[in-house]
């Protein structure tokens, strides 16, 4: 109890835990802030799509995994369900070098792909938007990217540094993605909830993060509400 009666807190952390949303300015200092983003920007029609059935450690999904299981429409929200929120901390099957280190990504292509449908953000149920052996973890975890470099070898016919080149696509999903002249397509990482009873829906689709000015990223919480007939 405080000397006035009053009880209040300091919290230090990362806006980098739980469910949060990328502003431009993580990866564009000239980006906006999270503040800056009109509600037009965050909520808006879109798609719920689940690519857990071909989840596995490192694993690379591409636009024709999306649009085969739905139709994605021009201006859209796209959640991505990987299936790997079932490895979050809180999770009965918690594994966090699962879920932070090894779980799937997207193709290259997959950034224009993006650009071109104008999509106006993109949601994940893992770490991260971006191949987790495409971010600084490739460096953080040495012993990880080997592992990675090998499946890469026998599945592909091709090593890690051919698929995600370096350092010309380093954090592709991010740095070719987030500035306004890539169209300013930003992410929700680290989704979960009831994303497993959404799948391959199209729905009215909400984000709403703690908007604070200079926020370069910041906790949010993700709805989906179903669409309604005009009549």
């Amino acid at each position: 109890m405080a000397p006035n009666g009053a009880n209040g807190q300091l919290i230090t952390t990362s806006n980098h835990v739980g469910t949060h949303l990328d502003g431009p300015v993580h990866f564009d200092t000239a980006g906006r802030d999270i503040v800056s983003l009109e509600m037009d920007k965050l909520v808006g029609p879109g798609v719920i799509v689940d690519l857990s059935d071909m989840a596995e450690d490192f694993g690379i999904y591409t636009p024709e995994d999306i649009t085969s299981r739905v139709e994605v429409k021009e201006g859209d929200i796209l959640i991505i369900n990987t299936g790997y929120h079932k490895y979050g901390w809180d999770q009965p099957e918690a594994d966090e070098r699962r879920y932070m280190l090894r779980h799937p990504g997207p193709s290259m292509d997959f950034i224009k792909w993006a650009q071109d449908m104008k999509l106006k953000w993109i949601g994940v149920d893992c770490g991260s938007a971006d191949h987790p052996m495409n971010t600084k973890i490739r460096d953080w975890e040495p012993a990880e990217a080997e592992a990675c470099d090998a499946l890469f070898q026998e599945k592909y016919g091709k090593g890690l540094n051919d698929i995600y080149k370096w350092p010309e696509d380093y954090q592709a999903m991010h740095i070719q993605m987030f500035p306004k002249k890539y169209g300013e397509i930003i992410h929700v990482e680290c989704m979960g909830g009831e994303i497993d009873q959404l799948s391959n829906k199209r729905m009215i689709i909400g984000c709403f993060p703690w908007k604070f000015q200079d926020g370069e990223a910041a906790f949010a919480r993700v709805v989906a509400f179903e669409e309604q007939d005009d009549e």
